[in-house]
């Protein structure tokens, strides 16, 4: 029994596990977000334009007395996960983005290493000699 504990702990101790105990727990706190933008920015824009907005209850079948076939909440469902959808693709495009000028910037900042004069290779700062052709750099 203490081999599979220690396995336990093991396993549990990875890195791979608590990478994706940190996802979970940040994609909690997103959906979070994300709702909160579909149902309070979105859901009312789109009443605002259709004048309904995306609420097809209604459409049922009753099968029997006690079974109905919903196909209204489904196609709800459906349109609900397109606009949450659409929303975390905005979201992530945008900071692909703003990570992708930070990168840039960053970069850019970066002053060039230093050059040997007579070989052209690369040396490091303070260098008196090239480790490459064995000139001396002034």
């Amino acid at each position: 029994m203490s081999g599979f504990m220690k396995e336990f702990k093991e396993f549990i101790a990875k890195g791979n596990v608590m990478d994706m105990a940190v996802g979970v727990i940040i994609g909690g706190a997103f959906t979070a977000i994300v709702n909160a933008l579909v149902d309070n920015v979105i859901q009312p824009f789109i009443t605002l334009i259709t004048g309904g907005g995306t609420d097809v209850g209604g459409l049922q079948i009753r099968v029997n007395a006690e079974t109905v076939i919903d196909f209204g909440a489904f196609i709800s469902a459906i349109i609900n996960f397109l606009i949450v959808a659409l929303i975390v693709f905005l979201l992530v495009k945008s900071l692909n983005k703003m990570m992708a000028m930070t990168n840039i910037a960053t970069e850019e900042s970066e002053e060039p290493a230093p050059v040997c004069p007579h070989c052209l290779e690369e040396v490091k700062d303070g260098a008196t000699r090239c480790p490459h052709c064995g000139s001396e750099i002034k």
